[in-house]
């Protein structure tokens, strides 16, 4: 077996280990961490309130983002939900607001209808793992893998998940591409050259999140 095929193959393991784990967690216990997540999210980047953010329909016990999605959209936020549009291709978002026509997609996830495409500025992204470096460990489709290697310039890239999907590597490979944040109920955490630094308060990561986007051209 080459390396490739026993990345792979430990991958698929992670993956099913990472996911019976997040499902064993009491379903309270898991809106309890999202919660807090929620108010962390919205402590640590407000201008997400004047942006376009892509975000996920939560699934198999995932953190929900639909409700820090309703407080910035409250100010003002464009909000997107992805669509596959075909096999090994990049995901394409499609404006979303609550009360519009959708339709079921892959894993009867709903895709908005007849919405415009957007190009978010952000992204909230749903790793199965994350590890020390803030590489994330998806589903293994690939599709948020090929969506960030073709989106240029690159948005914010904020990873949510609970503190049990924390890993110590996901043995990254060159199609991998490490988050901004990483977000959990144990606070927020920057990505540098480091790796995974928590910040004392959830409010410094607006000034870092900021002065990205501004490299980035993605707000001024």
């Amino acid at each position: 077996m080459n390396r490739a095929d026993a990345v792979g193959t430990w991958r698929r393991a992670q993956r099913s280990a990472l996911g019976a784990q997040r499902m064993a967690a009491p379903a309270d216990q898991r809106r309890g961490w999202s919660r807090t997540i929620t108010t962390l999210l919205q402590q640590a980047f407000p201008m997400l309130g004047q942006s376009s953010i892509g975000f996920y329909w939560p699934f198999r016990g995932e953190f929900d983002p639909r409700f820090a999605i309703f407080g910035w959209r409250r100010l003002g936020a464009q909000a997107a939900l992805p669509v596959v549009v075909r096999k090994d291709a990049a995901l394409e978002f499609r404006a979303w607001w609550p009360g519009v026509a959708t339709a079921r997609g892959v894993y009867d996830l709903p895709i908005p209808q007849d919405t415009a495409v957007v190009r978010p500025d952000a992204l909230l992204i749903p790793p199965l793992g994350f590890d020390a470096q803030g590489f994330r460990l998806g589903y293994g489709g690939g599709y948020f893998d090929r969506t960030l290697a073709a989106m240029q310039p690159q948005p914010l890239k904020i990873g949510v998940a609970f503190e049990l999907s924390r890993m110590p590597t996901i043995r990254p490979q060159a199609h991998d591409i490490a988050m901004d944040f990483i977000v959990t109920e144990a606070g927020v955490h920057a990505v540098g050259e480091n790796g995974l630094a928590l910040l004392p308060e959830a409010s410094q990561a607006s000034e870092w999140a900021r002065a990205l986007g501004l490299r980035r051209g993605l707000w001024r």
